[in-house]
């Protein structure tokens, strides 16, 4: 079941007993987890109603037994459950020993008073274990995975159209090239925007370079993305900017390079016919990444892009050694891109 199918059902009144929520998008799961709690539990009762268990201090047994027990002046119960052993592949550091029949029993006759929910922060469940395929098949399981490039960008809408404000052509590409693709920070960042557009407003691009603050990765993500399609003059304001706030030339090269490195790794895949999220999975980024390097990458030949990284193994090596100036290295090395990186 995916995300927005369970969604609905839940906003229809129609709940599972049993829930096991995975993956690594803890935003999207979080909000899933609060859309159970305004739907399962009426808010007068959260104190009473809503319980939570981490399975590395808390037996699965107790957590089954608790489920069993009749709500105490409630009429249901949630009960949030956290894992990242029990249910994930991957090594078992968990030092608690579970009796999982317990819960296996409980499946299949669960009580119509509680529901049950799992939360895994981890990217794949172990599909061989018994209690897995039993959850498969007789829960709710949902995978909360990464949004891929175009669903991001609609995601960045829709946050902004539900606050009655707009944001302008290309304007969403450039909030998650300064924010990062992380939701809790898009959604702190999109709240703000909105504050300053206000209802019925416009969000820009300008509004956002100027009132999204961005870490140094950031800057160099659109820096890379102002060579690529030669807009030298903002590449460097960029730079310029970095070098005041202290960062250390050698690290933004290092950065540098990295994203070109990915440019010519998604070029490679796409080439083999590797889908988005395959690049994505198989170079472990998220989808957004892969699409935004896959479009800066069509602007260069494969050759083009191992003699830049070969010319950024050189300019590390110059400026490691002292035989180059790190500052004017970098500087003369983005001027030449800048002035000549067209396909």
């Amino acid at each position: 079941m995916d995300v927005k199918t369970a969604s609905k059902a839940i906003r229809k009144g129609d709940i599972s007993p049993v829930y096991l929520l995975y993956g690594n998008e803890k935003y999207q799961m979080k909000q899933f987890v609060d859309l159970l709690k305004e739907k399962v539990v009426e808010e007068e009762h959260r104190d009473f109603a809503i319980i939570s268990y981490d399975l590395t201090e808390t037996p699965i047994e107790v957590v089954v037994e608790d489920a069993e027990t009749a709500p105490f002046l409630v009429p249901k119960k949630l009960i949030i459950v956290r894992d990242t052993s029990v249910f994930a592949a991957g090594k078992d550091n968990n030092k608690i020993e579970h009796r999982l029949e317990t819960l296996l029993t409980y499946m299949d006759n669960p009580t119509d008073y509680s529901v049950i929910v799992f939360t895994v922060q981890a990217e794949k469940l172990d599909e061989r274990k018994k209690i897995v395929k039993k959850l498969k098949s007789d829960a709710s399981v949902i995978a909360f995975a990464p949004m891929g490039g175009d669903d991001l960008v609609a995601w960045v809408h829709k946050r902004a159209a539900e606050r009655e404000v707009q944001l302008a052509a290309g304007a969403a590409e450039r909030l998650i090239q300064f924010t990062g693709t992380g939701l809790q920070s898009l959604a702190a960042e999109i709240d703000k925007l909105c504050l300053y557009a206000g209802a019925q407003g416009t969000i820009s691009s300008a509004d956002i370079e100027s009132l999204v603050p961005r870490n140094t990765e950031q800057n160099v993500f659109a820096m890379v993305e102002d060579l690529a399609n030669l807009r030298l003059d903002k590449a460097l304001s960029i730079f310029y900017e970095l070098l005041k706030q202290k960062e250390e030339p050698i690290k933004i090269a290092a950065l540098i390079t990295r994203q070109f490195r990915i440019m010519l790794q998604v070029k490679e895949l796409a080439g083999q016919s590797y889908s988005q999220q395959q690049i994505a999975s198989q170079l472990s980024l998220h989808p957004y990444g892969v699409k935004v390097a896959g479009d800066q990458a069509r602007r260069f030949r494969p050759e083009q892009l191992r003699q830049l990284l070969y010319e950024l193994g050189e300019l590390d090596y110059h400026m490691k050694t002292g035989v180059v100036d790190k500052v004017l290295g970098l500087e003369l090395f983005l001027m030449k891109m800048g002035a000549g990186a067209s396909i």
